[in-house]
């Protein structure tokens, strides 16, 4: 939009019949349905000459007294008097008493002793709506269109203030935009509201001879940045070397209203820079009540819905009188300890319907109360057992400020100034509403946040395993670290199971990605290792069948995995691997850690390629080392350098497993550039001793079973475990009885294994796995199993390559 050269002037044509747009100081003077001024701006000051805490409350017909008609003589009319002239449409005193239903405009002079008379254009609009407001006045001093220079005053004469509806100006955007600007003392809804009524009855214009039309564009009154700072450089200067003034630089007073507004401005920018710096939930709470206090409040207590404070989702809607609040922080300027006992910090409380704070939750709207009067301060103390909060509270000025987020109520904010402190007032409601605004999104960020991060967490948990750190013959040790800060959730995995014949299967894979897609997927693979392990398939067989399920998932599951099963009897590892790197092998006679040759294979999901086991043998204390490449793989770096690190870390001796794990990780986590998930699984196999392992066939005649007791009644005195001679055996004598009954040819195997628990196990060719069964009074069988389900600490049953074997354990005596 083409704006004037001067302020407080409008060019009156610009060749042709085009005008140029003015831009003029406006006076604004908002009156209230009974005739009263609600709002007196400093433009309306500097105009009609009284200040706003005069106008403010008064009748409006007498600030703004205007009847008759602009008399033709130049004669000078009383102090303050007014008249309208040229006819359009009612007068100016007409619209002050609350019938006017449409927008006019008028034109009036006014004469003052020692003094010009003024000529003033103005505007009137009516208001609808909920507010108070009946009529918005725009009025402006016609004397400064007048320009000598351009001939054009015969022109002036003709220059009255008019409507535009509708109206397609060049600049109008730029005009609607900055309309709430002349009514900086309200709120933003009542100004947007007042705007919208006067964008759509139309924009206030100057007509010459009511042919040509020019939008005005309010002078706000408000030096730029810019300007302002010259100003004062100019002042600055002129202080310095003595120089007066320059004489257009206006004084302090007229700042006033700028300097108020930018100081809130400034307020809400550094109380906007303050916040947010963490997502943490605590921290950002911390933040907002210190930014508050002591500029702009001189307590802040902060209120917080339970489930907020929880880190869980909660229903939409407004709160009622049963939501509980929990006082999450409460910041102060009174002595230390004052505020402690009264309101500490952790308290949860509902707030009943007639207390300020239940109004301000629900309607979503900031409280004032200017000050807390003796029967607000015992309204408000009530909630408070056994506790007197009046003396803390009575007599200072409140504002409850609610904290927001997308439209629900997160919780509020009490802020309360000390009695000699200057009231709250409605610029205070405005700016505590506009933090409040801000702490409420923060809060809201760092909430889902908050949510989100436990939600990860607990889904990361859910799908890793909780390994006992003793197997049968071998101890574990694991570890898993995120990736990144913000993605918790990844693919990678660690496991063990328990096979029979004291064996222990050992897994770590890893999901190619990251994020909720590969942890699901992880979920899967890792419930179908589990199955398979069960089935004691060997570990090249088992990862064929998990590459056929990948495939069959979809063609977007892609792992590596590394499988491999301990014997510690045997004293031998079956290792087979797809795609993963090798594990380490450090050897207890010398230190010795090596990478352990492997054919690699190809990661599950690729299809269409073997997998082959491979035995190692390995001695008693041997660990074996297995991790993701995560741990060893950094950008920018050879993985083989990683690998090295990873070789000479696990050889350092430890005193314990966990130990030995948090050497590696400190050793390859403080390398830069990690950004993949880690997951670290550490075995020291043991070994069981030949003395405590006891074997023995058991024939198919049932003869065998007393046999078979009478074997482990003597093994268990040898072992010095006498207390568990009566259950082992009647457990011992149900399995052999089932097995007798059910196998076929191959010669039944009985089996103890003295450990951390004492195992029984028991082979037979019978594929077909034992159940409970609820055997009726009568009923000859089905009471064996249930024997041992309720005796045993832990038992379970398996199928082999040649039949099945059903195990159970029972804890040692302690020594």
């Amino acid at each position: 939009m083409d704006r004037g050269t001067e302020r407080g002037t409008a060019h009156g044509r610009a060749g042709g019949n085009g005008v140029a747009a003015g831009r003029i100081p406006l006076a604004v003077v908002v009156v209230d349905r009974e005739g009263l001024v609600s709002h007196w701006s400093r433009g309306a000051r500097r105009l009609f000459g009284a200040v706003k805490d005069e106008a403010v409350g008064r009748p409006a017909v007498d600030l703004l007294p205007v009847s008759g008609a602009l008399p033709d003589d130049d004669e000078v009319a009383p102090y303050g008097a007014y008249s309208p002239y040229d006819g359009l449409g009612p007068d100016l005193e007409s619209s002050l008493d609350g019938r006017l239903s449409y927008p006019a405009a008028g034109r009036a002079r006014l004469s003052a002793p020692d003094s010009d008379r003024i000529d003033v254009l103005w505007w009137a609009y009516p208001l609808v709506g909920p507010g108070p407001e009946r009529l918005l006045v725009l009025a402006a001093d016609a004397g400064g269109l007048r320009h000598e220079d351009t001939g054009a005053g015969s022109a002036v004469e003709r220059i009255a203030p008019g409507f535009a509806l509708h109206t397609d100006f060049p600049g109008a955007e730029e005009l609607a935009r900055r309309l709430p600007e002349i009514l900086p003392s309200m709120s933003v809804g009542e100004s947007a509201r007042i705007v919208a009524q006067v964008l759509e009855l139309g924009y206030p214009v100057l007509e010459f001879s009511q042919n040509d039309r020019v939008p005005v564009t309010p002078d706000w009154g408000v030096p730029r940045r810019a300007e302002r700072k010259a100003r004062q450089e100019r002042a600055a200067a002129a202080a310095a070397t003595g120089a007066p003034l320059p004489q257009d630089e206006p004084d302090e007073g007229e700042d006033l209203e700028y300097s108020a507004v930018r100081e809130r401005l400034e307020f809400l920018n550094e109380v906007s820079g303050r916040i947010g710096t963490s997502l943490d939930l605590s921290r950002t709470i911390v933040e907002v009540s210190r930014a508050v206090v002591p500029r702009f409040t001189d307590v802040a207590g902060t209120y917080l819905r339970e489930q907020v404070v929880a880190g869980e989702g909660f229903p939409e809607g407004v709160p009622d009188t049963t939501t509980m609040w929990h006082r999450v922080a409460v910041e102060h300027t009174d002595e230390p300890g004052r505020w402690d006992d009264v309101v500490p910090v952790g308290e949860a409380m509902p707030f009943p319907a007639h207390t300020p704070f239940f109004q301000c939750m629900t309607t979503g709207d900031p409280v004032l109360v200017p000050r807390i009067s003796e029967q607000m301060g015992h309204m408000i103390a009530a909630q408070f057992e056994k506790r007197d909060i009046r003396p803390l509270i009575t007599g200072r000025s409140m504002l409850v400020v609610p904290l927001k987020a997308r439209n629900v109520v997160l919780g509020f904010m009490i802020l309360l100034r000390h009695p000699e402190r200057v009231e709250f007032n409605d610029m205070d409601r405005v700016t505590g509403a506009e933090l409040a605004a801000r702490a409420g999104l923060v809060l809201d960020n760092a909430r889902m946040y908050t949510y989100q991060e436990s939600v990860a967490e607990t889904l990361q948990d859910s799908m890793l395993p909780h390994i006992a750190p003793r197997m049968a013959g071998c101890d574990i040790a694991t570890r898993y670290l995120p990736g990144t800060l913000l993605g918790r959730v990844g693919g990678d995995w660690f496991d063990s199971v328990k096979l029979p014949g004291s064996r222990t299967a050992l897994v770590v894979g890893d999901v190619m990605g990251h994020g909720l897609n590969s942890a699901a997927m992880m979920g899967q693979l890792r419930t179908a290792v589990q199955t398979m392990a069960a089935l004691d398939l060997p570990p090249a067989q088992l990862l064929r069948n998990l590459d056929d399920l990948a495939q069959r998932l979809g063609e977007h599951y892609l792992a590596t995995c590394l499988y491999a099963v301990y014997d510690p009897i045997e004293s031998e590892l079956q290792i087979a691997n797809a795609g993963h790197i090798p594990p380490v092998l450090v050897r207890a006679e010398d230190g010795r850690s090596d990478l352990l040759d492997l054919p690699t294979g190809a990661p599950i999901g690729v299809g269409g390629v073997p997998f082959e086991s491979v035995g190692v043998r390995v001695a008693p204390g041997d660990r074996l080392v297995m991790c993701t490449d995560g741990l060893v793989e950094v950008r920018g770096e050879d993985i083989g350098v990683g690998l090295a690190t990873l070789c000479e870390s696990a050889a350092h001796p430890a005193a314990s497993m966990d130990d030995a794990c948090d050497t590696i990780i400190r050793a390859l986590n403080t390398r830069g550039g990690r950004k993949d998930d880690v997951a670290l699984l550490m075995a020291r196999l043991n070994g069981i001793e030949p003395e405590d392992v006891a074997r023995w066939r058991i024939g198919h005649d049932r003869k065998e079973v007393g046999r078979a007791r009478a074997v482990v009644r003597e093994q268990l005195h040898v072992w010095g475990l006498n207390s568990l001679v009566d259950p082992t055996e009647l457990m011992v004598s149900e399995l052999v009885t089932n097995a007798v009954r059910h196998s076929h040819s191959r010669p039944i195997e009985l089996r103890l294994v003295r450990g951390e628990t004492l195992l029984c196990e028991v082979d037979d060719d019978d594929h077909t796995l034992p159940t409970l069964l609820s055997a009726r009074p009568l009923d000859e069988f089905g009471r064996g199993m249930r024997v041992v389900s309720t005796l045993a600490r832990e038992w379970g049953t398996s199928r082999t390559s040649s039949g099945k074997t059903v195990w159970f354990e029972l804890t040692l005596p302690r020594r």
